[in-house]
């Protein structure tokens, strides 16, 4: 096997509409250096994304950023993880094979004793269908808000729905997931 290591450019191009499904007890989890290189992973992140333990580990975590997801989701993710807080999000992930997975993602900087952030930790699990048929249309709007006036648009557009129900983004996320109707 090869010990190039995978990166977002060897992402499958051919997307397609196949869905794989946690299980209801399934968590994944992966650990990534502070670039977000994966230095762990667990054997159900592997089965779901599709690789082998080889290609995952020194690869780059957004080799499994799927094309639906918006740019802002992830830069929320790193602007909260970056400032040692932790982050909620309904995460659409890319399998090798083309097709995706939904999961519901928490990510939380790890630290050295003096306080330095040395990594990142994340565990997923599947979330709730009513959570993930709420997020796809808000999601599209971020998406069309990226394509016309790039992350800028997209970021004002899910602060105004922030504002709306009066929720900081990790609020909005968790009301979701425990089947909140927004």
């Amino acid at each position: 096997m090869s010990s190039k290591k995978l990166s977002k450019l060897d992402a499958p191009k051919n997307i397609t509409g196949a869905e794989k499904v946690l299980n209801e007890n399934d968590f994944i989890v992966s650990k990534t250096d502070t670039k977000g290189n994966i230095t762990y992973c667990n054997e159900i992140f592997a089965k779901m994304a599709g690789y082998s333990f080889e290609q995952l580990i020194g690869a780059n975590h957004n080799l499994i950023r799927h094309p639906d997801m918006p740019k802002v989701a992830f830069k929320v993710l790193w602007d909260r993880i970056q400032s040692k807080k932790e982050f909620f999000g309904l995460v659409k992930n890319l399998c090798a094979d083309g097709g995706y997975y939904w999961v519901y993602a928490y990510f939380t900087p790890d630290l050295d004793t003096n306080g330095n952030i040395i990594g990142y930790t994340s565990v997923r699990r599947k979330p709730p269908q009513s959570a993930i048929n709420q997020i796809i249309p808000i999601y599209k709007t971020l998406l069309d808000a990226e394509r016309s006036g790039g992350t800028e648009s997209s970021m004002k557009i899910l602060n105004e729905l922030l504002d709306k129900y009066d929720f900081e983004y990790n609020e909005f996320v968790i009301n979701l997931q425990i089947g909140a109707n927004l």
